[in-house]
This record gives structure tokens, C-alpha cells and sequence, in this order.
């Protein structure tokens, strides 16, 4: 099983909220996650960020792949 750290959607019409998961690799975008990892919300000025950096590490030392834009919110809360 490949897992992945990405980001689901929620949110409203234009309002988006993304929830920062560990997810199967080949399940849908918004489908059942198998542990939440943070958020980030682009809509406040500045964007909103909220990682749990100890449970995120648990996940790629168990060979967890982030996508890109999770790496960049990484780098970017650093």
C-alpha cells in the first residue's frame, strides 16, 4: 500500500479549506483518510497553517510520500 500525504478540500463554493491527510495512494481526493495530519486555509491574510510536524514525520519515516504542495507547506512552516 502506497500511502501519500496530500491535501482533501472541504470548504464551501469559492471558500476553499484544505485538510492535511495520510491517505491510500489510490483513493479518490476527498475519500476516507487514514489519519489527519493539519490544515491550511489560503483564504486568511496571511494563509492559515496548522501542521502537526511529529505525527507528519511518524508517516514519511514509514515511507509515507508527500505530495509536492505538502513539501512546500513543510518548507514554508520550517
Amino acid at each position: 500500500m502506497a500511502v501519500k500525504l496530500r491535501l482533501t478540500r472541504s470548504g464551501s463554493k469559492k471558500r476553499p479549506f484544505y485538510r492535511v491527510v495520510a491517505i491510500n495512494g489510490h483513493t479518490r481526493r476527498d475519500g476516507r483518510p487514514l489519519e489527519f495530519l493539519g490544515y491550511y486555509n489560503p483564504m486568511t491574510n496571511p494563509a492559515e497553517v496548522k501542521l502537526e510536524v511529529e505525527k507528519i514525520q511518524k508517516w514519511l519515516d514509514l515511507g509515507a510520500e508527500a505530495s509536492e504542495t505538502v513539501r512546500s507547506l513543510l518548507k514554508k512552516n520550517a
